[in-house]
């Protein structure tokens, strides 16, 4: 998990997150690039003396000044829409899960198993374990299995509430009485915190998500266990 106060993203545990780092990183260059030349401009504009103030239109000039920033702006839109397949595309999951938000904690059902559910509230403050994150540890993780895709169902019993977890690349709105769907793969073991980031209620922000991605094994032997204390 990232630094409070580091400025920037967490470290990307997904591949989607990696995706969308990159394309972060590609678009600021283009923004930084640009302004480094209307700045140069501006610079040339109030120094440089004019040579000829006769000069009203330059059919070249217009040219370029309308397919240049057509062009850019292709370059930008293709990686994002190849993004946006990429996280909405969801082809044949090892697991489904459904993440239901309530005032205020979050409930988790692993639809592949019988019997397999339960709630996750945060961990008030003073009950807090020595190196517990104080507003974003929970009582019962979500646990799935790394490098497996996983489907994420999304939905809310009373409110609007927003399932989000940075370092995975994902946030996806809770809406009363509709299914929202996600794919989750996490690229290696680890813990990793989000929040809800829809204005819910009172309690917004006392309703954390942590999803814990551990190898095959021990997920199930832990689904064997969470089902046979069930």
């Amino acid at each position: 998990m990232a630094h409070p106060l580091m400025l920037g993203f967490q470290d990307a545990a997904s591949p989607v997150m990696e995706e969308l780092l990159f394309f972060h990183d590609h678009a600021l260059m283009i923004v930084a690039l640009i302004s480094a030349f209307v700045f140069y401009i501006i610079l040339m504009m109030v120094s440089a003396k004019s040579t000829d103030k006769n000069i009203l239109d330059s059919q070249e000039i217009e040219i370029i000044w309308t397919v240049l920033p057509a062009i850019i702006l292709i370059m930008i839109a293709l990686p994002s829409l190849r993004i946006l397949y990429l996280m909405d595309e969801i082809n044949y999951p090892h697991l489904t899960i459904k993440a239901m938000g309530h005032q205020w904690y979050w409930s988790y059902e692993y639809t592949d198993f019988e019997n397999l559910q339960f709630d996750s509230y945060m961990i008030p403050t003073q009950d807090l374990s020595p190196g517990g994150f104080r507003l974003l540890d929970a009582d019962h993780r979500m646990v799935v299995p790394v490098e497996s895709p996983i489907r994420v169902m999304v939905t809310a019993d009373d409110v609007l509430h927003s399932w989000a977890l940075p370092s995975l690349g994902i946030k996806l709105d809770a809406v009363p009485g509709r299914l929202n769907q996600t794919a989750l793969i996490a690229s290696h073991s680890g813990i990793f915190y989000g929040q809800c980031s829809e204005i819910c209620g009172a309690n917004h922000s006392f309703m954390p998500i942590v999803v814990e991605a551990v190898p095959l094994e021990h997920f199930e032997n832990w689904s064997y266990l969470m089902i046979k204390d069930a």
